[in-house]
């Protein structure tokens, strides 16, 4: 891996294999939606950590380079379904389907199936790259990447030794009755929020029925994209869980309108808007759901078992059916249709998502003690998809595998995460500097 003062020619070099990389990935949405793509840039210019969050595109194929299989890869820990995205910045609050607030992993849209340590590695560069912005030593970073490591190894074991007797309830989830430091407060402030407030900042009451309000990014939809749409919503009901169907009158469509998506991982996507009735016909429990098109995922270019590749319809299936493995009880709304011939997600736009907020997070042992909770989620999210998930692509117990192969080595399992997050950490600062150059000297082909 490169250090951060690289030499000018391995920089030049270095940006020519990002640039190339970028138009793989982006190519064809960036010239759709030049405009996007300059915000979402100009978010990943911010800081390393924001370059890297934009770019599972280049960490994924600097894994191949590197010929990465590993000691604890075989060929069932090296197809298990994957977070492929997963960095410290991605986990937050959600009400699952029996109407809990949980602290998880959240944000799937990468999700795949490949091998368990690169979510691993990925998060575990993420730890390295926090801890290098609040000043820690290259030690405390290290101490950090060890105490992820054992909380992991430890959820995993703990999670392969269950008999098929339990429930589950003795290893329960990040709850407001589990959860301790900010996790804790992210639920809290995650309960404090309410859906009318959600509906308050999108839609108003008009001719007594509610509507969603002109401006805030919203775009007023012609006849022919809104029969689409509503089209494509009809596909996605048959895609909901029997379980959703519960009231028909909830799925209603009051209003429809278009978004674009300038996020870091949304930009130059198409997205709508959907209102819907809710499960009464009182207005305070309206319903917003979005539906977007779903991106290819990075790692799936670097996957290449056909049994794979072959079994998402497209990549809204792909998207739903991942999370729905690798997260417990997921929102009932979550499904996926087709439009334009593009796999679409749907989701709620729920008002109960807080995400994990570092900014004010400065305490080495504070840190330690979230980051030790977050490896105890990427575990607990690992073991979601097992062998009773009903998934024929992933057949097998997937903490048992994991655990079964952490076991046959020990003591080398932390410092292969210890080494990554140092090596790649280091890239991504250097390569943080060289995309900021070629951005801002007009380097970039298209904007």
């Amino acid at each position: 891996m490169p250090s951060q003062h690289a030499p000018a020619q391995d920089a030049a070099q270095r940006g020519e294999e990002i640039l190339a990389v970028f138009d793989t990935a982006f190519g064809e949405l960036l010239a759709a939606d030049p405009a996007a793509f300059r915000v979402k840039f100009r978010k990943m210019a911010a800081s390393a950590f924001a370059f890297y969050r934009g770019t599972a595109c280049l960490f994924y194929r600097d894994l191949e380079d590197g010929k990465d299989s590993g000691p604890y890869l075989d060929e069932r820990t090296g197809r298990v379904w994957i977070h492929g995205d997963l960095h410290a910045e991605n986990f937050g609050t959600y009400m699952d389907a029996t109407g809990r607030l949980i602290f998880n992993v959240n944000d799937f849209d990468e999700a795949y199936v490949g091998p368990f340590t690169w979510d691993l590695k990925r998060f575990a560069a993420s730890v390295a790259l926090i801890g290098y912005a609040k000043a820690l030593s290259d030690k405390q970073i290290t101490d950090l990447v060890r105490t992820y490591a054992a909380a992991y190894r430890e959820r995993i074991h703990a999670l392969a030794s269950r008999t098929r007797a339990f429930d589950g309830d003795e290893l329960p989830p990040f709850t407001l009755d589990t959860a301790e430091g900010p996790l804790l407060g992210a639920l809290r402030d995650a309960r404090s929020l309410t859906r009318f407030a959600l509906l308050d900042s999108m839609t108003e009451i008009r001719d007594f029925e509610r509507r969603f309000a002109e401006g805030g990014g919203s775009v007023e939809l012609d006849a022919a994209t809104r029969y689409k749409v509503l089209a494509a919503f009809d596909g996605y009901l048959e895609t909901l869980p029997e379980s959703s169907l519960t009231r028909p009158d909830s799925y209603r469509v009051k209003d429809v309108v278009g978004r674009r998506g300038i996020g870091i991982g949304s930009a130059g996507l198409p997205s709508y808007n959907i209102l819907l009735e809710g499960n009464s016909d009182a207005l305070e429990n309206d319903v917003v759901i979005y539906m977007k098109q779903a991106q290819t995922p990075a790692v799936s270019r670097h996957i290449t078992d056909a049994a794979v590749r072959g079994y998402f319809q497209h990549e809204g299936h792909r998207t739903v059916i991942s999370q729905r493995a690798l997260q417990d009880h997921a929102d009932p709304w979550l499904g996926w249709t087709e439009l334009d011939g593009a796999g679409q997600l749907v989701a709620e736009i729920s008002p109960y998502a807080v995400d994990l907020d570092w900014s004010d997070i400065d305490d080495p042992e504070e840190i330690s003690a979230v980051v030790a909770d977050l490896g105890r989620a990427t575990a607990t999210m690992h073991a979601a998809a097992d062998d009773e998930s009903g998934h024929s692509l992933v057949p097998f117990s997937t903490e048992r595998a994991i655990d079964a192969a952490i076991a046959a080595d020990e003591e080398g399992f932390a410092p292969l995460l210890v080494d990554f997050a140092h090596s790649y950490g280091a890239r991504a600062r250097a390569d943080h500097q060289i995309f900021v150059d070629l951005f801002r000297n007009g380097r970039i082909p298209g904007l």
